[in-house]
């Protein structure tokens, strides 16, 4: 007998370290009885990615894929002429994923034929959009063309600290860390979620390659006889000491800190609005069977249309009903493996394996505690 499908996975972002730790939680998960259970995969940036892979049961492949991965075939850095109309980077993901993983659309087919629901969610940048619904789009394989929604997985993942946004149907569309980098609220909000198991990355965002500034003023400083570089060198000078007192450097890591702040805060507003309303209809429960108990002793028709009241009651709740959740929110615990503003050290597999079985070893640690090993 099929097991009915009443749990919802939800997927945080976290660039390369994320999820490689997600890939562990994951696996894991794939080893519990909730795995299927699964009916749907909510997921935001590297949980985009990684959310599309379990709905069509292939983190065997995204595990070959991440531990041969390095960082200029995700993100290639361009050459510092380009960067004032190009960005930092080129966005090389899509074309790696196309070389490894297989067409992408062909993957969007086999999301829409999944028995698994894959929600992502992006922001939007269209110059049309007025704010209304917050900048955010989402984009779900059970309505969503499959070209259209392999696009939306890559825009997702589109860190815009780093590259440009890319088209999504007629929307233009970046990294859903900006708007929603946990998209918790979605799994409380369909009605058939019964239990909803969730990974949250808690980011620790390395300080860009600050080095690089010396290497390049050490190296300029033997034109100090051109004005324009003797000008350009003075700058550079300020940018270290900048650094040194601890702003951001240049542009590019101030864009980097603001990301930091809005998806810290994103996540965490998302937590806590779960938390609250989990609370409320707690207390809101409590005082309905306190209120119908007095009532019962008195008169039990009476208690009777009180209970009906009770039921019948809309409350502007963002959920109506209490969803148990298991939470496992992961650091990577050192090991920093994202790109860099120019120059990325090379990706060991030995921490990448590191970081699947921290994701693991989490997982397990709660799945045991709330005894569903």
């Amino acid at each position: 007998m099929t097991a009915r499908r009443n749990v919802a996975v939800v997927l945080s972002g976290g660039g390369m370290n994320g999820i490689l730790i997600e890939l562990g939680f994951l696996k894991r998960l794939r080893e519990s009885p909730l795995w299927e259970r699964v009916g749907w995969f909510y997921g935001t940036s590297a949980g985009a990615l990684s959310g599309a892979m379990a709905a069509v049961d292939r983190l065997d492949d995204l595990e070959r894929f991440l531990l041969s991965l390095q960082a200029d075939e995700t993100f290639r850095p361009h050459r510092l002429w380009r960067l004032p109309l190009l960005g930092v980077h080129d966005f090389t993901l899509p074309a790696t994923v196309a070389a490894r993983l297989g067409d992408p659309v062909e993957i969007g087919r086999q999301l829409a034929a999944a028995e698994c629901e894959l929600v992502v969610l992006a922001t939007d940048l269209s110059d049309d959009n007025d704010g209304e619904d917050g900048f955010e789009l989402a984009y779900s394989s059970r309505e969503t063309p499959p070209e259209e929604l392999t696009q939306a997985i890559f825009a997702s993942a589109a860190i815009s600290a780093l590259v440009l946004p890319l088209r999504v149907g007629d929307r233009i569309a970046t990294d859903g860390s900006w708007v929603r980098n946990y998209p918790l609220g979605y799994a409380y909000d369909h009605p058939e979620v019964e239990q909803i198991v969730a990974f949250r990355y808690v980011p620790r965002y390395p300080e860009l390659n600050r080095e690089g500034l010396s290497v390049l003023r050490r190296r300029l400083e033997r034109f100090t006889l051109v004005p324009p570089i003797r000008a350009f060198i003075a700058e550079l000078r300020e940018a270290e000491e900048r650094a040194e007192r601890g702003e951001p450097a240049h542009f590019a890591e101030l864009i980097v800190r603001l990301a930091r702040v809005s998806i810290v805060r994103n996540t965490r507003l998302e937590e806590l609005r779960a938390g609250d309303r989990d609370r409320e209809l707690q207390e809101l429960a409590s005082l309905r069977d306190d209120v119908v108990g007095l009532v019962r002793e008195r008169d039990p028709g009476l208690a009777d249309a009180v209970a009906e009241r009770f039921a019948a009651a809309s409350l502007p709740f963002e959920h109506d009903r209490i969803v148990p959740r298991i939470t496992i929110a992961a650091t990577s615990a050192g090991i920093t493996l994202d790109p860099g503003f120019r120059r990325s050290q090379r990706w060991s597999e030995e921490d990448k394996r590191r970081l699947i079985l921290r994701g693991w070893a989490l997982t397990d640690e709660q799945l045991r505690a709330n005894g569903l090993a």
